[in-house]
């Protein structure tokens, strides 16, 4: 049995791109399936108001991030974009490739609240 992981992350190319995951559910009890522990460096809840949009940028850390309520839409450089709401998450691991500089027009997503309820969502640091 498995959990699909939802991964946001920087391509060879440089542009960040979805793909799934499996992790194992091969821990816990059979009415009961859980994964290996993983290590964590804190959490953060933040409420986005409704109209919320941010500008293209990288994670810095990557990190879970959980949808506790509202709707999330995450865009890409491709103009392709991807809708999570309230029980969804994704992995963010988009970050910046190494020795390069930031360029709004190649690097990263943005992210933005979707529909009449402010998005409030969990990251937890991996």
């Amino acid at each position: 049995m498995n959990f699909t992981k939802v991964v946001l992350f920087t391509d060879t190319d440089g542009r960040a791109r979805f793909r799934e995951e499996a992790v194992a559910l091969d821990e816990g009890k059979p009415q009961a399936r859980l994964s290996a522990l993983m290590p964590s460096g804190g959490c953060q809840l933040r409420m986005s108001p409704v109209g919320f949009r941010s500008e293209f940028h990288c994670t810095e850390t990557p990190q879970w991030v959980f949808i506790l309520g509202g709707q999330m839409e995450i865009g890409l450089q491709d103009g392709s974009s991807r809708l999570f709401g309230p029980g969804q998450h994704f992995f963010s691991a988009d970050v910046l490739p190494s020795g390069a500089r930031f360029d709004a027009a190649t690097h990263g997503h943005w992210s933005r609240q979707v529909g009449d309820e402010p998005l409030v969502t969990l990251f937890v640091r991996g």
